[in-house]
């Protein structure tokens, strides 16, 4: 039986790497081990990103919505109580598209977390 040289499937994986090392920089670039440890590191942070992402987008919108409640004399956690207890069910991400650009919609509703909130004497 003919012995199998495995030339072809080296090159192959080491093209493979060497494409996602594409635009790093010094050796990271184009010598195979330190691309190697390069391709693997980044794909790691690409994955934890990926997660870190989501909890960024979030705070962002807290953040705006907080910015439009103030305007309004209320704080965001008032604001989100009164609307738990008004019974509204908006996520953060609507909530906060609307306090940008549709600020007469987004008054009314803080409007309604308002009235539902009780009143401190």
């Amino acid at each position: 039986m003919a012995r199998v040289k495995r030339g072809v499937t080296a090159h192959a994986k080491h093209k493979k790497t060497l494409d996602a090392a594409k635009g790093f920089y010094g050796r990271r670039k184009n010598t195979i081990r330190a691309a190697k440890a390069a391709v693997d590191k980044s794909m790691q942070y690409a994955y934890r990103d990926r997660k870190n992402k989501k909890r960024t987008i979030r705070a962002l919108w807290i953040q705006r919505m907080n910015a439009a409640v103030r305007e309004l004399g209320l704080t965001y956690s008032r604001f989100i109580d009164g609307l738990s207890r008004a019974g509204i069910t908006v996520d953060r991400k609507v909530l906060s598209e609307l306090a940008i650009h549709e600020p007469a919609a987004f008054k009314a509703i803080v409007d309604q977390a308002k009235a539902a909130l009780p009143t401190t004497a």
